[in-house]
């Protein structure tokens, strides 16, 4: 048997499953394309989350485009992350082209373009079903792991969603956040201090400040109403193909705490949502994280350990998570360790740094006697890549370099028509683009606020009123006082001559005469 014998059958051998797959390509050896010889990934398996990585423009797109073409053939939805821009073409067919047809000729595969079903999404103000969370649904927890607060401070949050959930106080966006931050030191300072301690201004004016920061980065954007409910990511169209989920996030690159802070609502709220799924055979939902460094470099240290926690468990809930990225150096370590599909294009070394970095990522592949592993990460060209799978009982798949398919989609953007008709034709677009800014917070503590001020008014003014009626009540009686003492003094010189001795024996005297 020859040595290319043996390896078609070592490929063969370890991709064959009892249950359903995804055809990546066909395997390498000694730079040579071997026909048939397929690699495969198990649907039972991609729950257990991967790696898609690579140098630009070694074809890390269009491998995430291939694993989101397959996995929707059979019924599976996905949600990607487009931080590019270049996705949308999964809503129209691939128009061809002689090397994509001499590319799968040499794979052993039957090239067959294609649509999808998409639903095109957006957490800012680009074209798409628009997403949304309230702050309620955050929490105080995960409130103050996005802000980066520290625990006095995340204390305070705390204090506040439980005086919002005692007085039915909705807090829905960050406008509301930050009216009750302001409101339990001022107006509702007493109120606060009399049922739950007191808070500090110093403290709050911090949680503000963070506030603003993130509303800086469109924060505003993203919470209010309506919110978007994650069962819409599962849908399926009436043939059974599941939908391809694309969020817009060419915006949002130099908004990375933005970007971090979706993620782990989105992440948080798919885990509290989707049921424990068991050993089904095949994921619910598959999630592709393009440009993965933008989570995991702005993120604190607190915000790391949530996500690799719901890492950790949301595989139960049949949830597959994809992070796309230069280098697999750009991910944590622990949440690495989970990964069990790699897809690792070429990497350049072009210094001291990038020859370690390769020889580190190599050692995170099976051995093999097929390949020298760090010798083959420089040399694949594009469109090629290292893939290691995990077989339907856990164990990795055999090594192989591999001829990727070509998508079955267009390889490009939709145009603005393209784009318009297919949000013309979306029932999310209908249910989710109306802003809805009903009665929260923010209005109920104005309202409060006023109703205090004009009790208050009322309140001045009475007391005003009264002190004006006792200010004229004792100026009443004040001229009384006068008056009665003016005519007292005019009577007292008559009273005077009346009342003397002299007066009274004139008239004594007379009245004796008289008698006589």
């Amino acid at each position: 048997m020859t040595r290319k014998e043996e390896f078609f059958n070592h490929i063969a051998e370890g991709n064959t499953f009892k249950g359903d797959y995804i055809t990546l390509g066909s395997a390498i050896l000694d730079e040579e394309t071997v026909k048939n010889a397929y690699v495969k990934v198990p649907l039972k398996t991609m729950n257990r989350h991967g790696l898609i990585a690579g140098a630009t423009g070694t074809g890390k797109t269009k491998t995430l485009q291939v694993l989101a073409e397959n996995l929707s053939d059979k019924g599976i939805p996905v949600l990607l992350m487009d931080i590019k821009g270049d996705l949308s073409g999964l809503a129209q067919p691939s128009p061809g082209h002689p090397k994509i047809d001499e590319r799968h000729e040499k794979i052993g595969l039957p090239f067959d373009p294609k649509a999808f079903p998409v639903e095109v999404m957006s957490l800012s103000e680009q074209d798409g079903v628009r997403l949304r969370a309230t702050v309620s649904e955050f929490g105080p927890v995960l409130i103050s792991r996005i802000l980066d607060v520290s625990e006095t401070q995340a204390g305070i949050i705390s204090v506040i969603f439980k005086y919002c959930d005692d007085n039915k106080l909705p807090l829905l966006d960050l406008k509301d956040f930050k009216k009750i931050l302001q409101y339990a030191t001022n107006e509702g300072k007493k109120e606060f201090e009399d049922s739950y301690g007191r808070i500090s201004t110093a403290s709050t004016g911090a949680i503000l400040r963070r506030i603003v920061e993130l509303e800086q980065q469109g924060g505003d954007l993203f919470f209010g109403e309506k919110s978007f409910e994650v069962e819409d990511l599962v849908r399926t169209t009436r043939d059974g193909r599941g939908y391809i989920n694309i969020i817009r996030l060419t915006d949002i690159q130099d908004k990375p705490k933005l970007f971090s802070t979706f993620m782990l609502s989105l992440l948080a709220e798919i885990y509290e949502t989707f049921p424990e799924q068991g050993d089904s055979g095949r994921p619910e939902l598959i999630m592709f994280i393009d440009e993965a460094h933008l989570i995991f470099n702005e993120a604190s240290k607190a915000l790391l350990n949530q996500i690799e926690s719901i890492v950790k468990l949301i595989r139960s809930k049949g949830i597959g998570l994809y992070f796309v990225t230069q280098n697999p150096t750009d991910v944590p370590e622990a949440v690495l360790s989970q990964l069990g599909l790699k897809v690792q294009h070429a990497l350049r070394a072009f210094t001291a740094k990038d020859r370690k970095a390769i020889k580190l990522t190599a050692q995170n592949y099976p051995d093999t006697d097929y390949y020298d592993t760090a010798e083959v990460l420089t040399s694949l060209g594009i469109g090629e890549a290292l893939v290691s799978a995990l077989d339907e009982k856990g164990r990795p798949t055999p090594l192989a370099a591999t001829m990727m398919r070509a998508p079955m989609s267009r390889m490009d953007i939709l145009t603005q028509k393209e784009l318009n008709q297919l949000l013309d034709d979306s029932k999310l677009v209908l249910k989710y683009n109306d802003e809805i800014d009903r009665e929260s917070a923010y209005e109920m503590l104005n309202e409060k606020i006023k109703k205090a001020e004009d009790l208050k008014k009322k309140e001045d003014e009475r007391l005003a009123l009264e002190k004006e009626r006792e200010a004229i009540k004792k100026e009443k009686e004040s001229k009384s006082r006068r008056k009665s003492s003016t005519r007292y003094q005019r009577q007292n010189p008559v009273v005077k001559v009346l009342t003397s001795a002299t007066f009274i024996r004139a008239v004594f005297g007379v009245l004796k005469k008289v008698m006589k």
